[in-house]
């Protein structure tokens, strides 16, 4: 009597007492097998069956962790040895695929995220963060030995540029060319595990950078994954007309598959369930949502909508505690719009309302012709009716790279380490961290790296040194932008009233929050000391000078001015009461009520 050997259910190479099934979808394939160590590399040892809908799947005995294997698919009397789509691990970008269970041990892990009007995001590089040598990328374990460092700047949330597997060790990581594996040079799948759960442990959550615009394009199976294509394209999992076409190659998924749309899904899943993963930071979703990326007159892809609805909503509904975060920069409220609202339902977005206008003030050379009308239009900018579904920054990977600088460089080329660049660089910290909004800061930012981002090259940790009254002001923002700094709860509510705008003096304030909750931020956007600036007040508020970017504590470059609490005075009850500050040049002032 045959015995019927039970197949597991579920996609790739699934391992369940003592059996692994291997399950692909390859819809115009004649035969599958699977080869690997477990059977010498036998080409015909283990065929598969076909299923339903192109599905094919087979069970094995033979095949344990840690083998080694590829799927061999028979196509019009070709042959095609092609890695696991949804295998967890490879041995490199173009070797093989491991079996392997992603069973990791969080121990009694119940970490979530804080609120999303209580985060600080710090952007950080694998390969570059905590890198060790020249001849070494950095590793997960190298940017766990900087947690307690992250911890004590106060930071409760990193993002991971994209840790999928990529060709060779020195990448962005917006190359995909395995989306399941993790990167071997980083520490692969066991690596990434550890630094999620020791972060979970420091109190810090992990969003990770996930790609679906497109693959590869290079080191890629899916390329005609089965060995059918149309027009010399990319087959099964891309489209194959003008629609594959992507700045990045020409290789963008075909939305319009249900298969290729739960591959997706499955993906942003994996990273959710397997890793613990606490948001997912999806790369150039307008590039999904247009041919052409949204720029001018440009044809909607509909099916790249739908697909992000999908995930969007099944994340919503198990996993509501998890942030997705789209970087689409169109400003359009369609994306962070519920789905019911017919929305494509992101809980945030990347801003270039905010990072454009503010880095174009910070880095004109001429105070005269500084606008902070820009400045105003980039703090009140709201994202779908709610202050906390844009994620500002004035540095992030693209904005330190492709030409463009840190800002300290940007505002004094050639001299970063003037006084002038470091008092407007910590400007647009302070805007960043008071505005309302979900803040980020990018690797260095805290110490005034100033070289652009380059996946080859170290982050500078010798600045750290050379600026730690700098990084303690820092500090000090972040702690008070989260709330581990008590008395600030104004920053984390969403009201922003503009006091003053003079464009004359460049002088601008602000209030922040809620009555009896409110913060008080004046900053001087000119080179100018005013020893006696009056501000009116709406109100009698005994406010107390809480924070100076220019003090001299902070950096022996910084001000000799001294600077105290307003004298507030009125003429009557009925009238606004004015305050007379003194306000540095360059500084940032911040208040709050007694």
């Amino acid at each position: 009597m045959e015995t019927i050997i039970k197949r597991s259910p579920g996609m790739g190479c699934i391992i369940d007492e003592g059996l692994t099934t291997f399950r692909v979808w390859a819809p115009n394939a004649e035969k599958i097998f699977v080869t690997g160590t477990f059977n010498e590399w036998n080409a015909e040892d283990l065929e598969l069956e076909h299923e339903e809908n192109g599905y094919w799947a087979g069970t094995t005995d033979k095949a344990k962790q840690g083998d080694e294997y590829k799927y061999v698919i028979h196509n019009n009397d070709e042959t095609f040895y092609r890695n696991d789509p949804y295998a967890f691990e490879l041995t490199n970008s173009d070797g093989n695929s491991v079996i392997r269970d992603l069973n990791f041990d969080f121990g009694n892990d119940q970490y979530h995220l804080p609120s999303f009007n209580q985060l600080v995001i710090y952007e950080l590089h694998v390969g570059t963060f905590n890198r060790k040598s020249a001849d070494t990328v950095g590793t997960f374990e190298d940017v766990i030995e900087k947690l307690d460092y992250l911890k004590n700047l106060g930071i409760n949330c990193i993002e991971l540029l994209p840790v999928a597997e990529f060709p060779g060790g020195e990448s962005w990581g917006y190359n995909p060319a395995h989306p399941f594996a993790i990167e071997q040079d980083y520490g692969g799948p066991n690596g990434l595990a550890n630094l999620v759960k020791a972060a979970h442990q420091h109190g810090i959550g992990v969003i990770m950078d996930v790609v679906y615009n497109h693959f590869g394009p290079s080191d890629m199976d899916l390329w005609q994954f089965d060995g059918w294509s149309q027009n010399d394209k990319g087959g099964i999992y891309f489209y194959n007309d003008h629609r594959s076409e992507t700045p990045w190659g020409d290789t963008r998924p075909d939305y319009g598959r249900e298969e290729v749309r739960q591959y997706l899904r499955d993906n942003a899943l994996m990273w959710i369930e397997k890793y613990r993963c606490d948001g997912l930071r999806m790369d150039a979703t307008s590039y999904i949502r247009f041919e052409g990326g949204g720029l001018g007159e440009d044809t909607a892809i509909e099916e790249g909508n739908q697909m992000m609805r999908e995930i969007n909503a099944e994340i919503q509904e198990k996993y509501p505690h998890i942030i997705t975060i789209a970087e689409d920069l169109k400003g359009h409220d369609m994306v962070t719009d519920t789905i019911e609202n017919g929305g494509i339902g992101y809980g945030s977005q990347w801003d270039m309302n905010f990072v454009h206008p503010v880095r174009e003030v910070l880095t004109d050379t001429h105070d005269d012709s500084r606008d902070l009308e820009k400045i105003a239009g980039a703090l009140q900018f709201v994202q779908s009716k709610d202050a906390f579904k844009r994620i500002i920054y004035t540095e992030s990977h693209d904005e330190v790279a492709n030409g463009k600088a840190r800002v300290p460089e940007e505002v004094q080329p050639g001299d970063a380490e003037s006084a002038f660049a470091k008092k407007r660089a910590l400007l647009g910290i302070v805007l960043t961290l008071t505005a309302p909004g979900i803040p980020m800061v990018f690797q260095g930012q805290e110490f005034m790296e100033d070289s652009y981002f380059q996946d080859t090259v170290e982050l500078n940790w010798e600045k750290l040194e050379k600026h730690q009254g700098i990084s303690r002001l820092v500090s000090d923002l972040i702690k008070i932008r989260t709330g581990e700094i008590v008395g600030y709860e104004g920053l984390r509510q969403q009201p922003i009233e503009i006091i003053h705008l003079n464009n004359d003096s460049k002088v601008l304030a602000y209030l922040r929050g809620e009555e009896n909750s409110k913060v008080l931020i004046v900053i001087n956007f000119s080179n100018t000391d005013f020893s006696e600036y009056n501000l009116d007040l709406a109100e009698q508020s005994n406010w107390k000078l809480r924070l100076n970017t220019v003090a001299k504590e902070y950096d022996d470059d910084f001000s000799e001015m001294e600077v105290y609490d307003p004298e507030i005075h009125a003429e009557s009850k009925e009238e606004a009461n004015t305050g007379t500050f003194e306000i540095p040049g360059y500084s940032a002032l911040i208040f709050i009520q007694e």
